[in-house]
């Protein structure tokens, strides 16, 4: 059974060391260092990484693309996908391998059972509108649609390359994706801490959430008529 999590990564050379350190423990490791400035990729190489890099910032969702092709084409059975910032404990990882056994999709939700301590307002209030209106295009009973510490299965994965969103959007797009084409989806609780670390998420981020979930809402209605 092979096993790789990938790691999206742009200026994260004050945790990526750690937390390749940490999913070392559970599987490969494949950093995509998304046009990093800082020594992001050197510092991730030296902890055991394999390192795949973007000449430019590209946004999350490149990177995320960048990593599933090449999980695919490294032929590995089960895939993680967790952020290089730190705020997930890769010891879930067990966890989320065990979840993806029976299902294609399994998502680590900070709100199932528990309430993320610290969450800045801006993330709660776009992922409390946008997991509304996932859960209603999708039909997914699903309480965090913007989670990026997931676990996708090898048959899942080729659905999930050819998204057309770069940046945060494509999680939520994933979603629709697997719905469309009749994938299960689950998820298991995690903790997730916030602390000092920067964060890319910003108003217009907020913004561009809500306005995608509305545009997917319209053409599941359009869909009806």
């Amino acid at each position: 059974m092979k096993i790789i999590t990938i790691i999206p990564a742009y200026n994260e050379e004050k945790t990526i060391d750690k937390v390749v350190e940490g999913v070392k423990n559970y599987s490969d490791v494949v950093v995509v260092d998304d046009g990093s400035t800082d020594q992001t990729s050197t510092l991730a190489t030296n902890a055991g990484a394999q390192i795949v890099n973007h000449p430019k910032n590209m946004g999350k969702g490149a990177a995320l693309k960048t990593g599933l092709k090449y999980a695919i084409k490294n032929n590995y059975d089960k895939i993680i996908l967790l952020d290089g910032d730190g705020q997930h404990d890769p010891q879930h990882i067990p966890q989320l391998l065990d979840g993806i056994n029976g299902v294609d999709v399994i998502i680590g939700s900070r709100f199932l059972g528990v309430n993320p301590q610290n969450m800045p307002l801006q993330r709660r209030f776009s992922n409390g509108i946008t997991t509304r209106l996932i859960r209603f295009v999708t039909g997914y009973h699903i309480t965090d649609s913007q989670c990026g510490f997931r676990a996708i299965s090898k048959r899942a994965a080729p659905f999930f390359v050819n998204i057309p969103y770069n940046d945060y959007v494509y999680e939520s797009e994933v979603l629709c994706k697997a719905s469309k084409n009749k994938l299960e989806v689950d998820e298991i609780p995690i903790e997730c801490v916030y602390g000092d670390e920067k964060s890319y998420v910003r108003f217009r981020h907020v913004v561009h959430y809500i306005m995608f979930t509305f545009r997917i809402l319209v053409r599941k209605l359009l869909r009806r008529i």
